[in-house]
């Protein structure tokens, strides 16, 4: 017997797409057929004709339930609230982040996050290990423990995003010597790491250049956070790549010279990665001089409309692997407390948009074909993160995590389409098509505006293929 049959959907598989049968028993799907063969023995049967059937979203970068830089105690929207948001917009995993803050070492990070989310998510979720400054030797010594545990990704930064005098806040930039001695421990134990990289001598001399010149409003942010430092600081970490062998994920590439060297780099056959932001591709620096223009900022910052333009051709081509959102949701309150290069708060609350906009402007839109969707929001973070084949596809033997699309959509979001904070960059932007179904292993927990789930989300524990860490695999 069955529990749950999706009737007569456009499915979209690796190897096509067709008008089948997704057949589940229990939390996973145990069949893919033509339609109406095994419709008769389930217990409920969900007519999907007209929609798109693809794999449950994978948000492989969010920041929940963190400290917001320069804000005292406040932190963003916790599990609770983003992942029923991310369920409503048809995301079924998040990857969030454990800090591995100074005199704290890897398990009392990775202790903290389970504290976190334990009991708290309405979505399945997992998390990636934050190394922050100056590595101690004995946390690099440490790293195969989190590998072993599942948790085989490790982010870093490159720069201290904004000048620490005026925000409090710990140091982040990792320095060469200490990635170059990381990078090596990760290669060797098959894992990924992931990079926010910018150049911080460039960063911290324009903040201070500006501020001298007076031009410290929030528009200015393209200067500080340029496309100049993205590319020195991209190749710098790719040079150093090459000498380790090293696998690296490069997230939230906003300009075209990321790209450029991303794409590089696979063309030599080396195991480099980059997502991009559905905000970096629908928005640009232009849209700063908005009165509260401040709203679109997310680190490292909005770039020009042609690299905006380039961001798509990258993610529809393939020179780019995923859709992320970079997610850090705060009210609108905190969002537009800064005014300034110094103190604007980053981020915004598009895990519940990430789906339906790449849908809209990526299916819809440009084009994108439907299996390169599915790769772009879900297959690809399963795989370069360690989720494949449990989630990330619809076949059988996987989760069934499933996201059901109505292609049909045609209209403006309103501020009731959202399920998270108070305000969304995305109020009032045009959609064609959008998530009405979410499905969570086996369950119906999100379908035409109605939420029936529990927090019984799961930590999923996580394995690299190795063929994702020696070559360009997806």
């Amino acid at each position: 017997m069955l529990d749950l049959v999706i009737a007569g959907g456009e499915v979209v598989t690796p190897s096509g797409v067709g008008v089948w049968d997704v057949a589940i028993r229990g939390e996973e799907i145990v069949a893919v057929t033509a339609p109406g063969v095994l419709a008769g023995e389930a217990a409920r049967v969900i007519d999907a004709s007209g929609l798109v059937a693809v794999p449950g979203g994978i948000e492989p970068h969010a920041h929940i339930a963190a400290p917001i830089v320069g804000r005292g105690d406040l932190q963003t929207a916790p599990p609770e609230q983003v992942s029923r948001a991310a369920l409503f917009g048809g995301t079924t995993t998040l990857l969030d982040f454990a800090v591995v803050y100074p005199g704290w070492d890897i398990p009392q990070a990775i202790e903290e996050r389970t504290e976190v989310w334990k009991g708290n998510s309405y979505a399945d979720y997992s998390h990636h290990v934050m190394l922050l400054g100056d590595i101690p030797p004995q946390i690099i010594g440490s790293i195969h423990e989190a590998v072993e545990d599942g948790f085989p990704s490790f982010k870093i930064f490159t720069t201290d995003v904004r000048p620490r005098a005026s925000t409090g806040d710990v140091p982040r930039m990792v320095r060469s010597g200490h990635l170059h001695d990381l990078m090596t421990r990760i290669q060797q134990l098959n894992a990924m790491l992931l990079v926010h990289a910018e150049e911080d001598d460039m960063v911290q001399h324009m903040h201070h250049k500006l501020t001298r010149q007076g031009r410290t409003h929030w528009s200015n942010m393209p200067l500080v956070h340029s496309v100049e430092s993205e590319d020195v600081s991209f190749r710098r970490v790719l040079r150093l790549a090459e000498w380790t062998s090293a696998p690296v994920y490069f997230v939230h590439v906003s300009a075209q010279s990321g790209v450029q060297a991303i794409a590089e780099a696979r063309a030599d056959g080396r195991p480099v990665y980059g997502e991009t932001l559905h905000n970096y591709c629908c928005f640009s620096q232009e849209d700063y001089h908005e009165e509260f223009g401040m709203k679109y900022h997310t680190y490292p910052s909005l770039k020009s409309e042609d690299d905006r333009m380039a961001l798509w051709r990258a993610i529809i081509g393939g020179d780019l692997q995923t859709m992320a959102t970079d997610e850090y949701c705060t009210s609108w309150e905190t969002k537009t407390t800064g005014r300034t290069i110094s103190d604007v708060t980053g981020g915004h609350n598009g895990v519940e948009t990430r789906m339906g906009i790449t849908f809209s402007e990526g299916v819809s839109r440009q084009g994108m074909d439907l299996q390169r969707f599915v790769d772009v929001t879900s297959a690809n973070a399963a795989k370069i993160m360690g989720l494949y084949p449990r989630k990330g596809v619809l076949a059988p033997g996987s989760d069934a995590d499933i996201c059901l699309i109505d292609p049909t959509v045609k209209r403006k979001l309103t501020a009731e389409d959202f399920h998270i904070s108070d305000y969304s960059i995305w109020d009032g932007y045009d959609i064609e098509g959008w998530p009405v179904t979410t499905i969570l292993r086996g369950q119906v927990v999100a379908s035409h505006g109605a939420f029936n789930a529990a927090p019984t989300g799961r930590l999923v524990p996580r394995r690299i293929d190795p063929a994702v860490t020696i070559r360009p695999a997806c």
